[in-house]
Protein backbone atom coordinates (compact mmCIF):
# COMPACT_ATOMS: atom_id res chain seq x y z
CA UNK A 1 0.00 0.00 0.00
CA UNK A 2 0.86 3.64 -0.23
CA UNK A 3 1.99 5.37 3.10
CA UNK A 4 1.90 9.07 3.91
CA UNK A 5 3.67 11.19 6.13
CA UNK A 6 1.24 13.82 8.29
CA UNK A 7 3.35 16.51 9.35
CA UNK A 8 2.55 19.25 12.07
CA UNK A 9 4.78 21.87 12.89
CA UNK A 10 5.22 25.00 15.24
CA UNK A 11 6.96 28.15 13.95
CA UNK A 12 8.72 30.61 15.96
CA UNK A 13 9.87 32.72 12.75
CA UNK A 14 6.97 35.12 11.22
CA UNK A 15 7.44 34.20 7.77
CA UNK A 16 5.43 36.20 4.72
CA UNK A 17 3.47 32.48 3.23
CA UNK A 18 3.80 29.19 4.47
CA UNK A 19 2.30 25.76 2.30
CA UNK A 20 0.14 24.36 5.19
CA UNK A 21 -1.55 21.70 2.66
CA UNK A 22 -0.75 18.40 4.74
CA UNK A 23 0.38 20.46 7.90
CA UNK A 24 -1.72 20.62 11.10
CA UNK A 25 0.26 23.78 13.16
CA UNK A 26 0.06 23.24 17.12
CA UNK A 27 1.64 25.75 19.41
CA UNK A 28 4.43 24.56 21.25
CA UNK A 29 6.29 25.77 23.55
CA UNK A 30 9.36 24.21 25.62
CA UNK A 31 8.66 26.63 28.77
CA UNK A 32 4.89 25.18 29.01
CA UNK A 33 4.49 22.17 31.38
CA UNK A 34 4.60 18.51 30.21
CA UNK A 35 1.38 18.25 30.71
CA UNK A 36 0.18 21.01 27.87
CA UNK A 37 2.91 19.20 25.81
CA UNK A 38 2.05 15.95 25.80
CA UNK A 39 -1.34 17.06 24.94
CA UNK A 40 -0.34 19.32 21.85
CA UNK A 41 1.48 16.10 21.06
CA UNK A 42 -1.19 14.04 21.39
CA UNK A 43 -1.68 11.30 17.89
CA UNK A 44 1.42 12.44 16.93
CA UNK A 45 3.72 8.99 15.51
CA UNK A 46 7.09 11.03 15.42
CA UNK A 47 8.81 14.32 16.45
CA UNK A 48 11.33 16.45 15.50
CA UNK A 49 13.06 17.86 17.96
CA UNK A 50 14.63 21.31 16.47
CA UNK A 51 14.80 24.24 18.98
CA UNK A 52 17.29 26.27 20.41
CA UNK A 53 17.36 29.68 22.61
CA UNK A 54 18.15 32.52 21.00
CA UNK A 55 20.99 34.38 22.25
CA UNK A 56 20.17 37.69 23.73
CA UNK A 57 21.10 39.44 27.12
CA UNK A 58 24.95 38.01 27.86
CA UNK A 59 23.94 38.40 31.30
CA UNK A 60 21.19 35.45 30.90
CA UNK A 61 22.60 33.22 28.12
CA UNK A 62 23.25 30.50 30.55
CA UNK A 63 19.75 30.46 32.05
CA UNK A 64 18.31 30.48 28.54
CA UNK A 65 20.51 28.09 27.55
CA UNK A 66 19.95 25.97 30.45
CA UNK A 67 16.15 26.29 30.05
CA UNK A 68 15.43 25.67 26.68
CA UNK A 69 18.24 23.03 25.24
CA UNK A 70 18.72 21.30 28.42
CA UNK A 71 15.54 21.27 31.16
CA UNK A 72 12.64 22.39 28.06
CA UNK A 73 14.17 19.77 25.67
CA UNK A 74 14.31 17.07 28.22
CA UNK A 75 10.61 18.00 28.70
CA UNK A 76 9.69 17.70 25.63
CA UNK A 77 11.37 14.33 25.52
CA UNK A 78 8.80 13.19 28.54
CA UNK A 79 5.80 14.63 26.88
CA UNK A 80 6.51 12.78 23.52
CA UNK A 81 7.01 9.55 25.21
CA UNK A 82 3.34 10.62 27.21
CA UNK A 83 2.15 11.16 24.22
CA UNK A 84 3.05 7.92 22.66
CA UNK A 85 5.50 9.33 20.01
CA UNK A 86 7.40 6.37 19.12
CA UNK A 87 10.29 8.02 17.11
CA UNK A 88 12.13 11.23 17.60
CA UNK A 89 14.92 13.12 16.15
CA UNK A 90 16.54 15.92 17.59
CA UNK A 91 18.61 18.25 16.16
CA UNK A 92 21.91 19.29 18.37
CA UNK A 93 25.25 20.90 16.76
CA UNK A 94 28.49 18.99 15.80
CA UNK A 95 31.11 19.40 18.66
CA UNK A 96 28.27 18.86 21.21
CA UNK A 97 30.39 16.22 22.82
CA UNK A 98 33.29 18.15 22.55
CA UNK A 99 34.79 17.89 26.28
CA UNK A 100 34.72 13.87 25.76
CA UNK A 101 36.70 13.58 22.57
CA UNK A 102 39.37 16.75 23.36
CA UNK A 103 37.68 18.96 21.08
CA UNK A 104 37.02 21.74 24.09
CA UNK A 105 39.95 24.06 22.85
CA UNK A 106 38.88 23.38 19.04
CA UNK A 107 38.04 26.81 17.61
CA UNK A 108 34.07 25.56 16.45
CA UNK A 109 33.79 24.47 20.68
CA UNK A 110 35.00 27.48 22.33
CA UNK A 111 32.94 29.98 19.67
CA UNK A 112 29.54 27.88 19.85
CA UNK A 113 29.60 27.41 23.93
CA UNK A 114 30.59 30.94 24.65
CA UNK A 115 26.67 31.60 23.86
CA UNK A 116 25.47 30.31 27.08
CA UNK A 117 27.39 27.06 27.84
CA UNK A 118 25.15 25.55 24.76
CA UNK A 119 26.60 22.66 23.73
CA UNK A 120 26.95 21.27 27.75
CA UNK A 121 22.94 21.68 27.64
CA UNK A 122 22.58 20.07 24.59
CA UNK A 123 24.49 17.39 25.34
CA UNK A 124 22.31 16.88 28.54
CA UNK A 125 19.09 16.87 26.78
CA UNK A 126 20.97 14.45 23.93
CA UNK A 127 21.87 11.89 26.73
CA UNK A 128 18.58 12.33 28.45
CA UNK A 129 16.98 11.24 24.99
CA UNK A 130 19.14 8.33 24.64
CA UNK A 131 18.22 6.81 27.55
CA UNK A 132 14.21 7.41 26.92
CA UNK A 133 13.57 4.26 25.12
CA UNK A 134 12.43 5.75 22.72
CA UNK A 135 13.50 5.13 18.79
CA UNK A 136 15.60 8.08 18.05
CA UNK A 137 18.22 9.80 15.83
CA UNK A 138 20.33 12.73 16.73
CA UNK A 139 21.55 15.01 14.25
CA UNK A 140 24.12 16.96 14.92
CA UNK A 141 24.82 19.56 11.48
CA UNK A 142 27.79 21.79 11.29
CA UNK A 143 27.15 25.78 11.32
CA UNK A 144 23.87 26.39 9.26
CA UNK A 145 23.68 28.39 6.42
CA UNK A 146 19.93 30.45 4.96
CA UNK A 147 21.44 29.65 1.67
CA UNK A 148 19.78 26.62 -0.58
CA UNK A 149 22.10 23.56 -0.40
CA UNK A 150 24.98 23.72 -2.80
CA UNK A 151 27.40 20.76 -3.13
CA UNK A 152 26.95 17.28 -1.47
CA UNK A 153 25.86 15.90 2.13
CA UNK A 154 28.44 14.78 3.99
CA UNK A 155 27.03 12.38 6.44
CA UNK A 156 29.92 11.22 9.65
CA UNK A 157 29.84 8.94 12.57
CA UNK A 158 29.20 10.43 15.89
CA UNK A 159 32.20 12.35 17.30
CA UNK A 160 34.21 13.03 14.11
CA UNK A 161 33.43 16.31 12.50
CA UNK A 162 34.79 19.35 13.61
CA UNK A 163 34.11 22.31 11.30
CA UNK A 164 31.65 22.70 8.58
CA UNK A 165 28.60 24.48 7.03
CA UNK A 166 25.61 23.33 5.58
CA UNK A 167 22.45 24.33 4.49
CA UNK A 168 19.40 24.63 6.46
CA UNK A 169 16.79 22.55 3.73
CA UNK A 170 19.92 19.96 4.17
CA UNK A 171 19.36 19.43 7.61
CA UNK A 172 15.56 19.33 7.21
CA UNK A 173 15.77 16.66 4.64
CA UNK A 174 18.05 14.45 6.54
CA UNK A 175 15.67 15.07 9.95
CA UNK A 176 12.61 13.91 7.72
CA UNK A 177 14.81 10.64 6.25
CA UNK A 178 15.65 9.55 9.59
CA UNK A 179 11.89 9.89 10.76
CA UNK A 180 11.70 6.17 8.46
CA UNK A 181 14.95 4.94 7.82
CA UNK A 182 15.83 2.19 9.83
CA UNK A 183 19.59 2.92 9.39
CA UNK A 184 19.19 5.83 11.38
CA UNK A 185 17.50 4.35 14.39
CA UNK A 186 19.37 5.59 17.75
CA UNK A 187 22.33 6.55 15.63
CA UNK A 188 24.28 10.36 15.85
CA UNK A 189 24.28 11.48 12.28
CA UNK A 190 26.95 14.82 11.95
CA UNK A 191 26.29 16.34 8.84
CA UNK A 192 27.87 19.28 6.62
Amino acid sequence: GESSTVVRGAMVQKVPSLDAAGVELRKIDVSDTAESLASALSGAQSLVIAVGFVPGNPLKMNKSAHEVDNVGTCKLIDAAKSAGVTKVVMVSSILTNGRDWGQEKSPGFVVTNAFGGVLDEKIVAERYLRASGMDWTIVRPGGLKAKPPAGELRISGEDTLNAGEISRDLVADVCVSSLTDGKASNKVLEII
